[in-house]
This record gives structure tokens, sequence and C-alpha cells, in this order.
């Protein structure tokens, strides 16, 4: 059975569809005291599969109350983070912090025997699980909902991110690759990006990324590259949270298109990771 959090409900149909299991009904009662309490009356059976992106704090609390009814009702729990929060959190900065990361990873342990997170942005935070943690690799469903171009560049924001942008490129079958690198005037201090190696000028390109939460550096380096005269620009991403006015910034920088996966469910959600998620199982 498929248990579906608040705020993963289109995933949770589709992973229902995809393994032909039953798609729970969760029936939630609110107090007035703020509190409130989650119930599947038809719980139970060998299996129970849990589809909870954990986006707010009431959503990690949802979570909490599913994990813990399919334990006394079921024989075997999975959990699936399709988008876990507090995963950036993976080390104090400062005296005093705890790791948040830990702290959720040690909670969510608790209760259910195995771990399924959609491309965290850390993926050393499964060290932190109690449970195995088996990272689902869902970037090269990113490639689907592109439309057809021409030698693309596909660029990624850092470094550190480059093999993300190969995967999607690799899915996509044409184009090459590249990843953002920053300079900082020793006049003026302004912070440029530009790609490492590539000339953009003429081309299309995709930026790729695990998040676009604020939208404010991935539209200033759209705008960048409209400066340097480069054909369109698409933006794809695993995890769009689009936070407050971010989706507005990326069109107010020129994006030609816009597209992430339903690990957050947002009107950019393309393409589900469903077909993904069901390899594991």
């Amino acid at each position: 059975m498929i248990l579906p959090g608040s705020a993963s409900q289109s995933l949770a149909a589709a992973l229902a569809d995809q393994l032909d299991e039953p798609l729970a009904v969760v029936e939630t009662e609110h107090f007035a005291d703020g509190e409130f309490k989650l119930r599947v009356p038809a719980a139970g059976g060998d299996l129970a599969i849990i589809v909870a992106a954990t986006t707010s704090a009431e959503a990690h609390l949802e979570l909490l109350q599913l994990q813990d009814l399919a334990r006394e009702a079921f024989d075997e729990v999975v959990t699936v983070l399709p988008y876990m929060g507090y995963a950036r959190q993976d080390k104090s900065f400062r005296d005093g912090e705890p790791v948040s990361a830990r702290a959720v990873a040690r909670a969510l342990s608790a209760s259910t025997d195995r771990g399924l997170p959609v491309n965290p942005h850390e993926p050393a935070i499964g060290d932190f699980f109690d449970v195995p943690f088996d990272v689902v690799d869902a970037a090269p469903r990113l490639a689907e909902p592109l439309p057809d171009l021409d030698d693309p560049l596909f660029l990624a924001p850092d470094e550190g991110a480059i093999g993300l942008a190969e995967t999607v490129c690799d899915a996509y079958g044409d184009g090459s690759t590249d990843y953002f690198e920053k300079t900082r005037s020793y006049d003026t201090g302004d912070v440029t990006v530009e790609p490492s190696g590539t000339e953009p000028a003429g081309r299309t390109v995709v930026l790729v990324d695990d998040i676009v939460a604020t939208g404010s550096t991935m539209s200033a380096a759209v705008g960048q590259l409209h400066e340097r005269n480069v054909g369109e620009v698409y933006v794809t991403c695993l995890h769009p949270m689009f936070a407050a006015n971010a989706r507005s910034k990326l069109a107010d920088a020129g994006v030609a298109g816009v597209w992430g996966t339903d690990t957050i469910e947002r009107p950019a959600s393309a393409v589900s990771v469903a077909p993904t998620l069901a390899d594991y199982f």
C-alpha cells in the first residue's frame, strides 16, 4: 500500500500506478490548539511505502505520524523521500549549532526499514541514518521535457555539480557540458559568473541544478548569459522549490522554459520520478 504525504499526492498516485499497489486515502483531523492527527482506515498488510516530501515543518510531522501508524499496521515500512528538508544542513557551522540533517535522519530512522531519498543535496547524509539508505538518481529524467535542441550547452552552477549536467546531457543524447566559474572584480568587488571553458555565444543553454529555491542565483546567471549573446536559455532542476517569487525572477531574466520533477509538486513539475522509484521495488 502507498501512503502519501499531503505534499506528494500526485507522485504517490503515479508510483501506485507503476507498482500496481493500492493508494491509501489519508484522513487528517485538526484540533483547536493547532495540532493534527492522521488516520488511514484501511491500513494493514505486508508492505507500506510512504511517499512524503518534507517541504515544511508540518510535512515532517505528517511523515513521522505516517511512519508510526505504518510500523504498527504493516510488516515492512519503506520511506520514500522525494525531497528531504534540512538535508543541506549536514554540518554545524558555528559553535552551539545542531546538525539538523542528522537530527531529522535519526527521527526518520526510528519507524522505517529503509529510506529512499531522491537526489539529496548532500548524499553523505545517508551516514546519519540507522537503516539502509539508498539514494535514487532521477537526474536522467530531466532530459525528457526538453524540446528538440541543436548541440545545446548543459551548464552546472559550479564544478561540484558538473556530474549532474553530464547525466542530463547523456540522457538527452546531444550537446556538451560545462560549469559556471565565479570571478570577482578587484576594482569593484562585483561577482560575475561565466562558463569555465566554453564560449556560449550563439549556443542554446540548458541550466541544470538539483534545487531552485529563491531563484536569485539562477536568474542572475541567465541575465549574464544573455549579455554574452547566447541563444535561448532553459532551466531544468530536480527539486523545483520556487519559494516566494522565484518563478517570476526566472521569467523576468528571460528564460525560455522551466521544468522540474514532481519531487516537489509545482506547476513546473513536468516529469515524474515514479518510474525511477519503481525500479527500487
